[in-house]
């Protein structure tokens, strides 16, 4: 019975006096530790549901169209022009092209809400050169430039969007 009771001595910790690295009573299986093995399981289900996700491809929401109107702009005349319009893009930014050959023609759908407008500038040998404006088909508006350095712009009303039913 010494055995039994030296044993049970053994396993027993002051924990004043932690037993050493390599004594039979600092080995436990991750069996006497049952919060690290709940621990263990609960980190290896989480990153294995991140995994599934970020391997499944699963896509957010495409951002929502915004609508548009069909706008053309076009510049006619002789020699180069510097020629800036309303842009395609959601926001309706603006958009360069310096020293355009004419004629010039571009057709792109303007945000609703935004102004449709293009502007022409001559070089400083001056010159001739007209724009004209069109939205979904439509004449708005034509102006001429003429001179050094002569401006002129056309520009159009596109309605506002109708509210989401979001």
């Amino acid at each position: 019975m010494t055995n039994a009771t030296d044993e049970q001595a053994e396993q027993q910790v002051d924990s004043a006096h932690p037993p050493a690295a390599g004594s039979p009573v600092a080995r436990r299986s991750p069996a006497d530790r049952p919060g690290l093995v709940a621990a263990v399981v609960a980190f290896a289900l989480c990153a294995g549901l991140i995994a599934y996700g970020a391997l499944r491809g699963e896509k957010s929401d495409p951002p929502a169209k915004v609508p548009t109107a069909a706008v053309t702009y076009e510049v006619t005349g002789e020699g180069r022009v510097d020629i800036t319009y309303q842009g395609a893009s959601e926001k309706g930014t603006g958009e360069s092209v310096t020293r355009a050959e004419l004629p010039w023609r571009k057709e792109i759908r303007v945000p609703l809400g935004r102004t449709p407008v293009v502007s022409v500038v001559l070089g400083p040998d001056g010159g001739h050169a007209k724009c004209a404006l069109a939205v979904k088909g439509r004449h708005v508006q034509s102006a001429t430039a003429e001179g050094a350095y002569g401006r002129t712009s056309c520009t159009g009303v596109l309605p506002a969007p109708e509210p989401s039913a979001d």
